[in-house]
């Protein structure tokens, strides 16, 4: 891609995920990444170690290891959120930081390991509630929360509103093992409740308890995981949370219905729609038969080095220049038509992880969304909405106006933490 080209594509869309909240900011990052480190009482704590050969379903969740990975004051925080530019009066508290490694299982259930960061306010109470924040699309490894300083907006937000918060960096990202599984939903929420059960174990080594109430939020691909996390809590995945509330960010909830077919009608604008659209069906292709060739799908060159790019190694400004400039020229003409009229391999793989919209919280859902998204149209949330609506909820529609896909973030997160806090005030009246 042209680079004159590709900046002004850049300039369009919020590719990069991590720069939809960070771009304006890496100044500052690099001031707050050089900060002392947090400091815990018990250093790293490792578990298990030495331990006999353990059955995996008694021991998801366990904590292998807490690695204290930033602090910062408040002003600080603020100076960080400020810059991205977000709302900042929420901030009550400095943070801490930590990455955990914890015990999961992989897309089929087979024991294994992953990392997510947990944050801590430095101050308030000692009994915490717990936010669980899930990350936007992301193919380089180090960018997760757990490895990256511009990838904490959220985190540092709530945590410094007074909650604990849990942001699982998902299979195969962090230092986790293997390739990250994109866009499967149900291996993104059994990292996500075992992040949960980490978190906690981990907060009260660190002095903190986490008292069981869980918000959960989200942006992007953590929007859709969010609404399926929030299913599994209500549905009894872990006796020791209580869902409170929930409040996704402009996830792709509808993946039959609106999504893909916004990737061939210009809802989508290209550059992202292209990388998205990549890197689904690579990594799905290892759990559903979508091709056994990637020239079967891809043309050429892009067939030759698609799979190569979403290694967890490249970063997308790597992989982006890459890939062909719009879908249409991405794809074989058999595959493209498929875009409209799914079948094979690629509708199992939609089917596997769409509905996530189709039960009945308890809980109080607001659905966050930005009208000039195209990366994740609003479409997505207004579906979602109406299968809510559907089984007798209302989750009202927030959209945040005009903003892009990183924008409806950056307008949407301080709202929801003023959301969270009330809602927890209120259940201590």
């Amino acid at each position: 891609m042209p680079k004159d080209t590709r900046k002004a594509q850049e300039k369009q869309t919020s590719w990069p995920m991590r720069r939809g909240l960070a771009a304006t900011a890496a100044l500052l990052l690099a001031a707050l990444a050089a900060a002392p480190a947090a400091t815990a009482a018990t250093g790293t704590a490792t578990a298990g170690a030495s331990a006999a050969p353990i059955k995996h379903t008694l021991f998801r969740g366990q904590v292998l290891s807490v690695t204290p990975v930033a602090t910062h004051s408040r002003a600080e925080v603020v100076r960080y959120l400020a810059a991205l530019p977000m709302a900042t009066d929420p901030v009550r508290y400095g943070v801490r930081a930590y990455r955990l490694t914890y015990r999961t299982v992989d897309p089929y259930g087979r024991p294994t390991t992953a990392t997510g960061l947990l944050t801590l306010p430095d101050g308030g109470g000692r009994r915490l509630s717990l936010v669980s924040d899930t990350h936007g699309t992301m193919v380089s490894r180090d960018y997760a929360p757990s490895v990256a300083e511009d990838g904490r907006a959220q985190s540092y937000l709530f945590a410094a509103a007074g909650h604990a918060v849990a942001a699982p960096d998902y299979l195969g990202l962090g230092k986790g093992p293997g390739l990250h599984p994109y866009m499967d939903t149900r291996s993104a929420v059994t990292a996500s409740v075992d992040m949960l059960r980490a978190a906690r174990t981990a907060a009260g080594r660190l002095g903190r308890t986490v008292n069981g109430d869980v918000y959960v939020t989200g942006f992007s691909q953590g929007g859709q995981v969010a609404m399926a996390l929030g299913r599994a809590l209500e549905q009894g995945a872990d006796r020791h949370f209580r869902l409170r509330a929930l409040a996704p960010v402009s996830g792709p909830y509808d993946l039959t219905g609106v999504e893909t077919p916004a990737l061939t009608d210009g809802r989508v604008n290209d550059v992202s729609g292209v990388f998205y659209m990549s890197y689904f069906l690579v990594a799905q292709n290892r759990l559903h038969p979508i091709y056994k060739d990637p020239a079967e799908v891809f043309r050429a060159p892009y067939a030759g080095r698609v799979e190569a790019l979403f290694d967890g190694l490249h970063t997308e400004e790597e992989v982006v220049p890459r890939l062909a400039p719009t879908v249409r020229e991405l794809l074989t003409d058999d595959f493209y038509a498929q875009l409209t009229r799914p079948r094979g391999g690629l509708l199992a793989a939609l089917r596997a992880n769409d509905h996530v919209c189709d039960w009945k919280p308890a809980a109080p859902v607001r659905l966050y969304a930005g009208n000039a998204d195209t990366d994740v149209p609003i479409g997505n949330a207004r579906s979602c909405a109406r299968s809510l609506a559907a089984r007798g909820v209302s989750a009202p529609v927030m959209n945040q106006g005009d903003v892009d896909h990183g924008g409806s973030a950056r307008a949407s997160l301080p709202k929801i933490a003023r959301w969270f806090g009330a809602l927890e005030a209120a259940r201590g009246r």
